[in-house]
């Protein structure tokens, strides 16, 4: 009697130990299952047609719809390649961190540069005309203001190289974003008085091997910067050239994982204020 007792609750033990574990599994499967739905259906993605003047735009606004109200908003400014898969990465890597991204649009809607020739024709336009260019960019910067989700009290931008010269020229006019970030951008051709108009803090991620911008060039950026007593920051990477977003080499490869962190540090500090 007392060894059928002891082999009935073995058996029960085991059964318990089984239907346990089926539940904890299940559970956690369930769980996994409802955090993939949440944040498949959460971001949410949308172009959004505007102008400048009378050329036609449409921008690639990117944001987690599960967040209730207002909360930052950020800037995207493409590079020389314009809305190509890179840059609709990078807008989606920054929403991850929480905040409205608009990516805007500054060759014109349905503009997409198929190689390398015709990307430095488009963007030579807006080089040697650095009005248009402020233009095409305060109306970027208007669309993401004027999101419903958006606090236009917490605006900050980046720019990617092309990107990155079109937003230090937008800061200079007096832009109210509280602050810029340039990925191995170019700094020719800016107006030295123009900094002091500059209102939020600047961060400059840049190739110590840049050919596109050698040091010199960022140096009399820099000088702009000191001049008219702005809050900047350079993080200059060694071994890395230009476009290291799009890393060739172990150093680039370095410089592009610590460009992410530096980043969403900047952000992180200048948004929360």
């Amino acid at each position: 009697m007392k060894i059928a007792t002891k082999i009935a609750l073995k058996n029960a033990l085991k059964n318990a130990l089984k239907n346990a574990r089926l539940a904890a599994f299940v559970l956690v499967a369930l769980a996994v299952i409802l955090q993939a739905g949440a944040a498949h259906a959460a971001i949410k993605t949308q172009w959004v047609d505007y102008k400048q003047g009378n050329t036609p735009l449409s921008g690639y606004l990117i944001y987690d719809d599960s967040v209730q109200g207002r909360r930052p908003g950020i800037l995207m400014i493409h590079d020389r390649s314009g809305f190509s898969e890179g840059t609709l990465a990078d807008a989606q890597m920054i929403a991850n961190l929480g905040y409205v991204v608009f990516a805007e649009d500054m060759f014109g809607k349905g503009i997409v540069p198929k190689d390398v020739p015709e990307m430095t024709k488009l963007i030579g336009i807006y080089d040697n005309d650095r009005p248009l260019m402020r233009a095409r960019a305060m109306a970027g910067f208007n669309v993401l203001k004027a999101q419903p989700m958006v606090d236009p009290a917490k605006l900050a931008g980046i720019g990617y190289c092309f990107g990155g010269t079109t937003g230090i020229e937008l800061i200079e006019t007096g832009a109210p974003l509280v602050g810029f970030i340039s990925v191995h951008g170019a700094f020719n051709n800016f107006t030295a008085e123009a900094a002091k108009n500059i209102k939020g803090r600047v961060l400059i991620l840049h190739g110590a091997e840049d050919p596109v911008a050698p040091i010199d060039q960022l140096n009399i950026l820099v000088t702009h910067l000191r001049a008219a007593k702005v809050d900047f920051e350079v993080n200059l990477y060694s071994g890395a050239t230009h476009g290291f977003t799009h890393p060739q080499s172990p150093a680039e490869v370095r410089a592009d994982a610590e460009y992410k962190v530096a980043m969403a540090r900047f952000f992180k500090d200048v948004l929360a204020q």
